[in-house]
């Protein structure tokens, strides 16, 4: 595992206990900035604002999903290359497609633990 620690993580979620469950996580793999975001447009407004090295988003939000998010990031130039993880209770295939389509760099089905992230990052870093 030799990706940076200190890397800034943005973990975009509507509920708060998700949020708190990734932010145990990633202090667990040994990441400690690590910022929220309750929605996609929140989580765009914070990418505008600090350079974050990967996103971590839930897929069903409101206003704005995670999976608009993806592609929002995706057509801004300045933000295109961010490695981009979804997390979604739903395994669906055809959620699964249109997520790589989009762009995502992996995919997390809920639940998950310490070592399936860390393996899924490591994964997003070609480690």
């Amino acid at each position: 595992m030799n990706f940076d620690l200190s890397t800034p993580i943005l973990v975009v979620d509507d509920y708060q206990t998700m949020v708190r469950i990734l932010r145990n996580l990633l202090k667990q793999i040994g990441f400690n900035d690590v910022d929220d975001a309750s929605d996609g447009a929140a989580a765009l407004a914070k990418l505008k604002e600090k350079k974050y090295g990967l996103v971590i988003s839930d897929w069903n939000m409101a206003p704005m999903t995670g999976y608009e998010l993806l592609q929002q990031v995706r057509a801004d130039s300045d933000l295109n290359a961010l490695p981009f993880i979804m997390v979604t209770a739903e395994a669906k295939t055809e959620n699964v497609i249109a997520a790589k389509k989009a762009g995502v760099n992996n995919y997390i089905v809920k639940p998950f633990n310490a070592e399936t992230l860390r393996s899924k990052i490591s994964t997003v870093f070609g480690e």
